[in-house]
């Protein structure tokens, strides 16, 4: 076993399978972590008893003071409520049984102080009030039903480019966890991808400068590129040169349209049938190496991120490292290491990973999601978050 390496690259020789190779790549379906679902409103008879409760207390309470006051203070409002948790004929049916309530116990209990006008007002705002509501309960449901759908084209957009895990080839098993910074946003800046091809793994981690749809062009720009190059190129040097290529091109047709420019960090794994591995790093935050109770980060060049190739003074360089079977390669953005406790410190990633040995590679991301959250406290998070095991075939030949 070699220590950690850069040398010359060598392409691995081609497997005997077509070109696609996509038969090797097997995914095993699960629901999306964030399926978009609708808010349930009450049910009726649930609504029927509450409406009934707050008219028994609100006339008993009324009663007891002798002023009808408390209709306007406590009733009258109840058809607000209920246009912000009830469907539109249920804030109806509120909002008619309120003006109902209002205009009898007024009438029954004229000799209680307030004259007709006063009277005639107060039936005449319960009833505009509940129009109201009816119209703004509308409004509700219609943009209720719009982030509905939007959330579903984000689902559907997150499916097509993020495959579901995990993701198992011949020579690797890929799990992991991948939380956007908003739930309700579902696409965020991180990507991954694993490629089953002819020059064995290929397995892609990485962050898209900036935040929301405005990074989803940059990201389908690698994906795409990397999911029809890894298939092509023999060695990952060719591979990077494309990625990089996607971007500028993504950045051109982006400055044509008055959009930012974007850069991506990543790192790019090749894994064939020997111990060792191949990796480029293009200013990503570099991986830890779980093996024999240990946990290892493999001392890497870091080159630039991919779109800005073009500025850089060295040429794209490939690593190798030792990757025995049974090995577990962790991989991860910048939303795990630049995770912060209430008091400012920063998540000690590595220490973390030693106490989470014994977690298996399948459950270790989301052990680490969870651990994470803890640590902030279960403060809100700024970045997206992604983490991915990648865990060596115990058969090498």
């Amino acid at each position: 076993m070699c220590p950690t390496a850069c040398r010359t690259e060598r392409a691995p020789p081609a497997r005997e399978f077509p070109m696609t190779g996509t038969h090797l790549l097997r995914t095993r379906r699960r629901r999306p972590a964030h399926a978009p679902q609708a808010i349930e409103p009450p049910g009726n008879a649930e609504l029927i008893v509450s409406v009934l409760a707050v008219t028994v207390l609100v006339e008993l309470l009324g009663a007891l003071s002798r002023s009808p006051v408390w209709l306007l203070g406590l009733l009258v409002f109840l058809p607000g409520t209920a246009s912000a948790l009830c469907t539109v004929r249920q804030t109806g049916f509120v909002s008619a049984w309120a003006t109902l309530v209002v205009t009898l116990t007024l009438l029954l209990r004229h000799n209680e102080g307030g004259g007709w006008l006063d009277r005639t007002l107060l039936v005449l705002f319960t009833l505009a009030l509940g129009t109201t509501s009816v119209y703004a309960c509308q409004r509700r449901i219609r943009r209720e039903d719009e982030m509905l759908r939007l959330r579903s084209t984000a689902a559907a957009m997150q499916r097509h480019i993020l495959r579901p895990l995990p993701l198992v080839t011949e020579d690797v098993l890929v799990n992991g966890v991948y939380e956007p910074v908003q739930e309700d946003r579902l696409v965020g800046g991180d990507i991954y991808d694993v490629v089953a091809s002819p020059f064995g793994t290929r397995v892609l981690i990485g962050d898209v400068q900036g935040k929301g749809l405005a990074a989803v062009g940059a990201a389908f720009a690698v994906i795409g590129a990397f999911r029809e190059a890894a298939h092509r190129e023999p060695t990952l040097t060719a591979l990077v040169d494309a990625l990089d290529t996607a971007v500028v091109r993504h950045n051109s047709y982006a400055e044509q349209t008055g959009d930012d420019e974007r850069f991506v960090t990543a790192l790019i794994i090749g894994v064939g049938d020997g111990p060792e591995a191949q990796l480029v790093n293009c200013g990503h935050v570099p991986p830890w190496l779980l093996h024999d109770a240990e946990v290892t980060t493999p001392a890497l060049d870091s080159g630039v991120p991919l779109g800005l190739a073009g500025l850089a003074a060295e040429p794209t360089t490939v690593n190798w490292f030792d990757f025995p079977a049974g090995s577990t390669l962790l991989l991860g953005t910048d939303g795990l290491t630049e995770t912060r406790a209430p008091d400012g410190t920063f998540y000690p990633v590595e220490e973390r990973l030693t106490s989470h040995l014994r977690v298996s590679p399948a459950k270790l991301p989301r052990a680490l999601f969870e651990d994470a959250r803890a640590f902030t406290d279960h403060d809100s998070r700024h970045d997206d978050f992604a983490v991915l095991t990648v865990r060596r075939s115990p058969h090498l030949p």
